[in-house]
Order: C-alpha cells, then sequence, then structure tokens
C-alpha cells in the first residue's frame, strides 16, 4: 500500500458531519441525518442542485447556524459547542468572496491574515502566495473593485492559504473562473492535498468533481443519497450517475 494512502487511512477526521440535522422553524428539513468525514490529505467534494442542502452544511460546520441534531466536528471540535475553537482550525473561501473592494490584493491578504493572528509574513510571503493562487505581479497593487469575480475568487484562496489552518471549507469555488483558471485551481487544491489539507467543496462542477475528489457525496433533498470514492467511481460515468440518484 502507498505510504500517503496509508497515512490517510490511519489518521484521525479533520472534518466530521454526525448525524447532522438541520430543521427551520417552518418545518424544512435543510439537512436530514447526515454522517460524513474528511481525513487530512483528502477532498470531499459534496454534489447537488441548489437547495439540497450542500450551503446548510458548510453553514453548520462554520456555526452560522447551529444544527437540530447532531454535530459538526472541525479537528476534533465541535463547532456548535466551541466555535470559537474550532474555527480556528478551519478557513472558507465563499462563492461571493467578501473582500474590501478599496483596499489591494496585498492589503487585503495582509489585513485578513493579520486578523487570524498570524502577524510574522512579509511582502515576499504574499506575494509568493497570490503567484501560488494563479494572480500575477501586477495585480498585487490593483484594487479589488477593479478585479473579476474569478480574480477575487482567487483573493479569497490565498487568504485561506495563509491562515494554514488544516481544513479548508469552499462552496462554488470554480464559479468565475475561466477554463484556464479553474485548471489552475484544481493543480492547487491538488498541491494542498498534498500538504495535508482536508477539504470540503460545495459544487455544481460535476467535471472537477470526478477530477478532483477522493470521495463524492450527492445531496438530495437534504440527505446524502451517495458516497462513493474516487477508485468506485473512476469508471462511471458520473453525470449520469448523478442524474440517476436525482431522478
Amino acid at each position: 500500500m502507498d505510504n500517503n494512502k496509508k497515512n490517510v487511512q490511519e489518521a484521525e477526521p479533520l472534518l466530521e458531519a454526525i448525524n447532522l440535522t438541520k430543521i427551520y422553524d417552518d418545518g424544512v428539513t435543510a439537512v436530514d441525518h447526515v454522517f460524513f468525514s474528511v481525513l487530512p490529505g483528502q477532498i470531499f467534494v459534496m454534489l447537488g442542485a441548489n437547495g439540497a442542502g450542500k450551503t446548510t452544511t458548510i453553514n453548520l460546520f462554520l456555526n452560522f447556524i447551529e444544527p437540530t441534531e447532531g454535530e459538526t466536528k472541525i479537528a476534533g471540535i465541535s463547532s456548535h459547542r466551541e466555535p470559537l475553537r474550532a474555527k480556528q482550525n478551519v478557513a472558507f473561501v465563499s462563492e461571493n468572496v467578501m473582500l474590501y473592494p478599496n483596499f489591494t490584493a496585498l492589503q487585503n491578504l495582509d489585513f485578513f491574515t493579520r486578523l487570524g493572528g498570524k502577524d510574522f509574513y512579509t511582502r515576499k510571503n504574499y506575494g509568493d502566495i497570490l503567484l501560488r493562487v494563479g494572480l500575477d505581479e501586477t495585480s498585487f497593487n490593483k484594487k479589488l473593485k477593479d478585479f473579476s469575480k474569478g480574480m477575487r475568487q482567487k483573493c479569497g484562496i490565498a487568504i485561506a492559504i495563509a491562515k494554514d489552518a488544516p481544513a479548508i471549507l469552499l462552496d462554488e469555488p470554480t464559479s468565475g473562473l475561466d477554463p484556464k483558471a479553474g485548471h489552475e485551481f484544481i493543480t492547487l487544491l491538488a498541491s494542498l492535498r498534498s500538504e495535508g489539507k482536508a477539504i470540503l467543496i460545495s459544487t455544481h462542477d460535476i467535471f472537477r468533481a470526478k477530477e478532483i475528489a477522493d470521495i463524492v457525496g450527492i445531496m438530495r433533498s437534504g440527505e446524502m443519497v451517495m458516497q462513493k470514492s474516487k477508485t468506485e467511481i473512476e469508471h462511471e460515468n458520473l453525470e449520469k450517475l448523478y442524474l440517476e440518484y436525482m431522478m
């Protein structure tokens, strides 16, 4: 057995959903008794239509909302019982990255990195991170109000990298990225996985899911109706499989 695979299998989960359930006051069940885990060096991709419960699941990990039953854990810490401790171990990039439009890329990276308690980065460190996510040097000192959505997304990912948390949550991370940027992003995810990060992704992008995922989960009406490993879906038509579960 490959040593890296063996290490992943022996490790404790960095992200866990345990009987995770969210029922809103109007009776709508957004997440319905969901179980899954993400180990260090693993990428778990959640697929599903709008309203399937993907974003709600991520919001529960981040304690933006509290579960009705069950819990999420980050590095073994309950997200809703010890939210501040749990959040120290996770970085989050949303579909619509909320950064300061009148700050440059470097200023945003510096501000949010210091806000997260990391005050030892140099300008060169920041530049290396921005280059790593696919931004060229000419954009370092440009204000974000002049950036495309894809470029803002890259800034958000740079901030997540600078936080250096063991777990990363990504909600529709390829939204707004052109094919070249999408390829660069997949390469970046593979690099982060090799560093031992546990990565949970919510996406509609079936092609990218099959390309990068170690585990694919399909959500429908709040339920995790399928979980399969990369090996199990290697010779399957994931789009066809997805449509079968959606019917």
